[in-house]
């Protein structure tokens, strides 16, 4: 499934959080701006799992590692598949073969 692209710039969401860390409550900020509290409240939570702070998830940089590991490992899965079946037919095409007389 293709990822949609974020509705929120990066640096909307930097800025917004950076307005949280100075002091503005989530729910001043989403009755100002459009994103929900709890948007916020994520952004800022995924900001400081970025930064080392929160170690309860995954930051960024891993969750795309991730991404990229389960995109490969599909990859791997697929050619896997297939070269198992090339291998069978191989094998079957090689069994169809009448052996030669190797005495005349």
């Amino acid at each position: 499934m293709p990822r949609t692209r974020l509705p929120y710039p990066a640096e909307f969401r930097e800025q917004i959080v950076a307005l949280v860390r100075a002091g503005r409550t989530p729910a001043e900020l989403a009755r100002e701006y459009e994103p929900t509290e709890t948007t916020i409240n994520h952004w800022v939570a995924q900001a400081d799992r970025d930064q080392g702070i929160r170690t309860d998830g995954l930051s960024s940089a891993e969750r795309e590692e991730l991404r990229r590991l389960r995109q490969e490992n599909r990859i791997l899965r697929q050619e896997k598949e297939i070269l198992k079946k090339a291998a069978a037919w191989f094998a079957r095409e090689s069994n169809s073969i009448p052996e030669r007389d190797s005495s005349s």
